[in-house]
């Protein structure tokens, strides 16, 4: 007897909500929520069932009964196979809104945290075009469509240069045009494929970790220069040189152009030599009279004009009077601590990557600020009581972690030594919600507000200011 097919599928089913990780959400006839892919609140649809646990199923719509109010047409072709941008298909307006639920609801509900009157989202101005950052993959296996795969056709050129499949980790499906980063982005990338391919150069096969060409890295600045960087899996120098030398004349204004010959399984290059071939190693950012250096491995917000208005939330939120001494934990290149530091007697930035670091220490000079210190550690190693001895004990913290966010003893020594003012920058308000629970005895939330960093995407930043009970 063959296996019996446990997977459901349900008919009419109306969606209600949309949440974590960009999911539509909706409720089974049996009281279980269902997950599901492709659909936007409002729709009434077929969901077939793919996963089934406990308390929950995962699914995707198969028949559309009713189309939501919410929708709109998506701009890119590559819409629901790339995992991108998966709100393509919602209105803006109502991007923000959800966006801005989870943020209340994490901190409600998970947190158990008392809100004042929430400010509302900060909305992106660009929607499309407002990533300073991409990064592509080549694989000489491109995703093929459904069509191209019962057609039943011989296909010869499998090469592509693009995004992973979402969960498919050798499956890379090729982009003819992103809306995410502006000229010339779409035209350096389509350039690089059609060069390679036309030259012979050979792309990545991840399954057996051999060919020329690994993955492509694009970044520009609002101060209008362009970083391309192309990662080598081989060392093959002629072949290199061909390529580069094709880009650098085809792309003259391009700032900084370098490359990486990386053999190891993974293709991370922060372990690795990053060769500048020609221009510089860097370009610049600027912010409100400030410039920051940008290197191939430095972190710097991926949305230029979002970022400015983030951190001038955080630096309100600090309320600075110019006579207080202020630890910015998980600095990065410590652009936040440059940023108040005009506000504040004295900046102490700790950050876990050298690298980090020292563009931290030389943008400053380069800014000519001569009132922050910058150190280098796992936050919870350096961030002890004899640290805070030798440097003084903060009147407000700025802390901006990762997306798992602050370590319990990093919490346990900020209670220890209860600053006035805590201003907690989160990419993840359910972590930031766990946070703020160990930290509501001794102070309360006296503001908050989600920032919108990432437009057609679930993800988003959140801004609290916590002062002492």
């Amino acid at each position: 007897m063959g296996r019996r097919n446990k997977n459901k599928l349900f008919t009419e089913i109306e969606v209600v909500d949309a949440g974590a990780k960009g999911k539509a959400i909706a409720k089974s006839p049996d009281g279980r929520v269902i997950f599901i892919d492709n659909a936007v609140p409002g729709d009434v649809a077929d969901v077939q069932t793919t996963k089934r646990r406990k308390s929950y199923y995962q699914g995707t719509a198969t028949q559309f009964h009713k189309f939501s109010e919410k929708r709109t047409e998506p701009v890119c072709q590559h819409f629901g196979t790339c995992g991108g941008c998966k709100w393509q298909n919602m209105d803006y307006k109502y991007q923000l809104e959800y966006k801005q639920n989870e943020v209340v609801n994490n901190l409600r509900r998970l947190g158990k945290i008392e809100l004042p009157e929430v400010t509302p989202i900060l909305g992106s101005e660009k929607t499309y075009f407002y990533r300073n950052k991409m990064e592509f993959s080549f694989s000489d296996a491109r995703w093929l469509t459904q069509e191209e795969i019962q057609s039943g056709k011989d296909i010869e050129n499998r090469n592509a240069l693009g995004f992973h499949i979402p969960g498919m980790w050798d499956k890379i499906l090729d982009i003819k045009k992103c809306h995410l980063q502006e000229d010339p982005s779409n035209a350096i990338r389509n350039f690089v494929k059609e060069f390679a391919t036309e030259n012979g150069l050979e792309f990545f096969n991840t399954r057996n970790q051999e060919g020329l060409l690994r993955t492509l890295m694009i970044r520009t600045s609002s101060t209008g220069e362009i970083m391309v960087l192309v990662q080598f899996f081989e060392d093959r120098k002629d072949q290199r040189e061909l390529l580069l030398d094709a880009i650098s004349e085809k792309f003259p204004e391009i700032t900084s152009l370098q490359y990486v010959v990386n053999n190891k399984p993974n293709d991370t290059i922060y372990d690795q030599d990053v060769i500048c071939y020609k221009g510089r190693d860097h370009i610049f950012e600027k912010m409100e009279g400030l410039k920051f250096k940008i290197n191939a491995k430095s972190f710097y917000q991926t949305n230029s004009d979002q970022a400015y208005n983030l951190y001038k939330i955080a630096r309100d939120y600090a309320s600075l009077k110019g006579d207080e001494l202020v630890y910015d934990l998980y600095t990065g290149t410590g652009t936040i601590a440059q940023f108040v530091a005009k506000n504040a007697k004295k900046v102490i930035g700790v950050e876990a990557v050298p690298e980090a670091i020292k563009d931290a220490k030389e943008n400053a000079e380069r800014n000519n600020i001569d009132n922050t210190e910058f150190y280098v550690g796992d936050m919870r190693k350096v961030f002890t009581e004899s640290f805070i001895a030798k440097h003084g004990k903060p009147d407000v913290i700025i802390t901006d972690p990762p997306r798992d966010g602050m370590h319990k003893d990093v919490v346990a020594q900020i209670i220890g030594i209860l600053p006035e003012r805590i201003v907690y920058v989160s990419c993840n308000s359910a972590t930031q919600a766990r946070d703020l629970a160990l930290l509501d005895e001794h102070y309360k939330v006296t503001a908050t507000q989600a920032v919108d960093m990432f437009p057609q995407t679930h993800h988003v930043e959140n801004v609290v200011c916590l002062e002492r009970r």
